[in-house]
């Protein structure tokens, strides 16, 4: 990130966010909590307005992993998935539209889901920084196990190689943000079986690979350990005190 960046990220006091595990969990399940505690917060904001009142808004990151499953974002086109209804099936997978934003992806055991429920107002009102701050977590999570990761101009998510023809999406990304409110978010390679990728067109990108933590180190990965330092980088950019 650039130094206004830095700097308008260090004007702030700590937020307190409460750090939440999900384990493996179904994503129509995920999705339906995430809509709840995001309504939840909407609502506080909605009430402060009204009756002039203060209300402190809660502030959640959450991790889960999820069964094979594709999610559609609202942008996106439905010929990138590959598959049909049986292949689904016999895929053990899943196929969701949902109203975050970007194109087509793949959720599954192995892979490092996040979703950060915010109050941008508890830190920035900025989704353009938020996207930048989130890569950065995941690109400094990246640095601790030595591998050099980046932007893929024009796209959002993190990439390793991104300035030449070996250029290899890492993480991805999708958010969806009300009255400042954010949900849905990332989703971190990092053990995930990467043949299912194979299926779609990932993020509506069709000349550049995937890759996992796992596929650039060729050792499977401890993904609590992977977890913990990607939330504690979350954290320190955010300025959050995990709860």
């Amino acid at each position: 990130m650039n130094t206004k960046m830095n700097e308008d990220l260090a004007d702030k006091a700590l937020a307190k966010t409460q750090f939440l595990n999900w384990g493996l969990t179904d994503y129509q399940e995920a999705w339906d909590k995430q809509e709840a505690l995001l309504n939840s917060t909407v609502a506080i904001k909605t009430e402060n307005r009204i009756n002039g009142t203060h209300k402190l808004t809660p502030n959640y990151l959450i991790f889960c992993e999820h069964p094979h499953v594709y999610t559609l974002g609202k942008s996106g086109h439905q010929e990138n998935l590959l598959l049909d209804e049986q292949g689904l099936k016999q895929k053990q997978a899943t196929y969701h539209k949902i109203n975050r934003g970007g194109d087509i992806t793949y959720h599954g055991p192995g892979q490092i889901v996040g979703y950060p429920i915010l109050d941008l107002e508890n830190f920035f009102t900025d989704i353009h920084l938020y996207l930048r701050t989130l890569e950065e977590a995941v690109i400094l999570t990246l640095k601790d196990y030595g591998i050099e990761a980046g932007r893929y101009p024009g796209y959002t998510g993190v990439w390793l190689d991104a300035d030449n023809e070996k250029a290899r999406k890492i993480c991805a990304m999708g958010v969806r943000c009300s009255r400042w409110v954010t949900m849905h978010g990332f989703a971190f390679n990092v053990n995930v079986d990467l043949d299912y990728f194979k299926n779609i067109v990932p993020c509506g990108i069709d000349d550049k690979a995937v890759t996992s933590l796992e596929k650039e180190l060729g050792y499977t990965l401890n993904m609590l350990e992977v977890e913990n330092k990607l939330k504690n980088h979350i954290a320190t950019l955010f300025k959050m005190e995990l709860i």
